[in-house]
């Protein structure tokens, strides 16, 4: 299973524990490593600086021959706290950081000063030959089998696209449940993989028991794709909850939506809204149940320690 992700990230196998909003953690991305594969987990996890600090000395103190480790940054300009934990990242130091929703130009100019490797989240061809030419050491080609925003290009066509087209190595992100599934995508010519829902239902993932029972009793079939948490298709789980708001932006939103100048600012309001809903559906048991997910959640069938996720995914 020797793969070029191994080789970049200096890992056993060329497996991602992919970030997620609100579940990845400390105690899941220490089990990645232990595990022989990299873990990742977005910066927006922390609220503070302080907070984030604790989290790479706690990862650093952890780290094990094999294992590898790093961080998600939103490099928009809707993150305001993207520069400062950029910062933080360079001087505390950390294996890699994964860029998303944004130019990753100024994120890879500084991760390289000190030896930081960034990996560059893509949805086509365009995109991946931008970060490629900004220097960016990978791209992960974020497929239709995605979970949250996903991109639109089946993950046979992506990988094949972006590896006849680009010199860097391309970790396939969605559609991985099983090492069938891990198996295919390497067939196919992916330099790894970034796998993240199947983490969910794990005994380290920091969300409520519910959420990961979700996981388990769900399947493909029941992943919809919603506008109602940040304005952007994202795909959640099909709960009760979920089918009674719908998955559709309201008339009004889609009224403003139309106007250049406020469709910015309905934009930041609605994914507040979904962001909130969302962080209250993952960290406490309530009736208003959004929870982020992708269809690889098929496969999952108990909630597991991460460290028997990875066996399922490699053996």
């Amino acid at each position: 299973m020797s793969a070029q992700l191994n080789q970049l990230l200096n890992i056993k196998y060329p497996i991602i524990q992919a970030p997620m909003f609100l579940v990845s953690n400390t105690a899941m991305v220490i089990e990645a490593m232990k595990g022989g594969i990299a873990g990742c987990i977005p910066a927006l996890n922390y609220r503070t600086l302080p907070e984030l600090k604790v989290a790479i000395h706690e990862l650093k103190a952890a780290k094990v021959d094999g294992g590898s480790f790093g961080f998600n940054l939103i490099v928009n300009k809707s993150n305001i706290k993207y520069k400062e934990q950029l910062r933080v990242l360079c001087e505390e130091g950390c294996d890699f950081i994964i860029t998303s929703l944004g130019s990753p130009e100024e994120t890879i100019n500084q991760a390289h000063k000190v030896g930081i490797k960034v990996l560059c989240d893509v949805t086509d061809l365009k995109f991946a030959k931008k970060v490629e030419a900004l220097g960016a050491d990978a791209i992960i080609a974020v497929n239709n089998e995605a979970g949250g925003h996903r991109g639109e290009i089946s993950p046979k066509e992506l990988i094949k696209l972006l590896k006849s087209n680009c010199k860097i190595p391309v970790i396939s992100a969605g559609g991985v449940g099983t090492k069938e599934e891990l198996d295919t995508m390497l067939d196919y010519g992916a330099d790894g993989v970034s796998v993240g829902s199947p983490f969910i239902a794990s005994e380290e993932a920091g969300v409520t028991e519910e959420y990961k029972q979700a996981c388990v009793d769900y399947g493909a079939a029941d992943i919809v794709m919603t506008q109602r948490i940040s304005g952007t298709p994202c795909t959640v789980i099909n709960t009760p909850y979920v089918q009674k708001i719908g998955t559709k932006e309201s008339w009004l939103e889609s009224i403003l939506n139309k106007n250049k100048k406020l469709k910015k600012w309905v934009k930041m309001i609605r994914f507040s809204i979904g962001m909130r809903a969302t962080e209250k559906a993952a960290k406490e048991a309530t009736y208003k149940t959004v929870w982020v997910a992708g269809p690889s959640i098929e496969h999952t069938t108990n909630i597991l320690p991460v460290k028997s996720i990875i066996q399922n995914l490699i053996s």
